[in-house]
């Protein structure tokens, strides 16, 4: 992101005063952070991308999860692209500056992000630019109904949802004479659908082969040791949310649905602690289907792939 800069001609012969500052686009769900300017920066209500300047030889990166912090009072996380916007203007006289002064900003706007149990924002810094924090309808912002500098839409026209495409292999384990049970793990508080059922499974890591990678998974979210038959189906998903660390994710999952065999008289229990489940059981199909527990996409489409 870039604009065209006056001519030297069109500014008046005032100091010059060049600013580079770091910001960050927050955003989660449908809401986005902002900090409201001090009154002493105009007359009218704006406001603006929580940020500030940087120091002399500090990283941009530290500088950004400083000033976030100063304004808001959350510790965040940065990624490692920025978007650099550069304006010229005649700035009039502040407190900080005391005089007009002509002005080059350069801003490198960075993605940033939160932990989802972060404490409401609130303003840390004392006597600083700004004066309150708070999350904000992103709508608002986009369709001019909250009053933000003009920078900050041009910032948001070129923000991105970090993407990720995440390949993971889920099992299918029925039991019952026409396999009237299935075993499902609960998400829990760390994971996208908190409190749904899910099949049991996760991540592929690198150079893993799939269903030695559900073998693992389904010994730490169950317990038991598993026997990893044909594969059954591919499932994919496809949606734009906030992750469990609390970043903006334009998500692309592929499930690998392999079905799986368990000792008969096995008892499945969670073995992985703070992990993305808490709590593994026999559900039966029955009340999957009528709508009675709750379940992810995935754990239908396996149901109604089942041969």
């Amino acid at each position: 992101m870039s604009r065209e800069l006056p001519e030297p001609s069109e500014l008046t012969d005032l100091p010059r005063r060049q600013r580079v500052a770091a910001y960050a686009v927050i955003v989660r769900d449908d809401d986005i952070l902002l900090s409201r300017l001090a009154p002493y920066l105009g007359p009218n209500e704006q406001w603006t991308l929580p940020g500030g300047g940087i120091d002399f030889g500090e990283d941009p990166r530290d500088a950004v999860v400083r000033e976030v912090y100063e304004e808001t009072g959350l510790d965040v996380e940065v990624g490692d692209r920025a978007w650099i916007d550069s304006a010229r203007r005649n700035a009039t006289a502040t407190r900080d500056s005391g005089v007009d002064t002509d002005m080059h900003s350069v801003r490198m706007i960075f993605e940033g992000w939160a932990p989802v149990d972060s404490p409401p924002p609130r303003v840390v810094e004392e006597n600083g630019s700004t004066v309150d924090a708070r999350w904000v309808p992103l709508a608002a912002v986009l369709e001019r109904r909250w009053p933000v500098v003009g920078w900050v839409r041009a910032a948001l026209e070129d923000h991105e949802a970090h993407r990720v495409q995440r390949l993971a292999a889920k099992g299918v384990v029925r039991r019952g004479a026409a396999g009237e049970e299935i075993l499902l793990a609960r998400l829990s508080r760390f994971a996208v659908e908190t409190g749904a059922w899910t099949l049991p499974g996760g991540g592929v890591d690198h150079g893993e082969r799939p269903a030695a990678a559900l073998a693992r998974e389904m010994l730490e979210e169950t317990g038991l040791h598993a026997e990893v038959g044909a594969l059954i189906g591919v499932h994919d998903l496809h949606l734009t949310g906030t992750a469990p660390n609390g970043r903006h994710e334009d998500f692309h999952a592929v499930n690998l649905i392999f079905a799986v065999t368990v000792p008969a008289d096995a008892v499945p229990q969670v073995l992985e602690t703070d992990g993305t489940t808490d709590e593994v059981a026999w559900i039966a199909v029955a009340e999957i289907t009528s709508g009675a527990v709750q379940v992810t996409d995935v754990v239908r489409h396996a149901l109604a792939s089942a041969p």
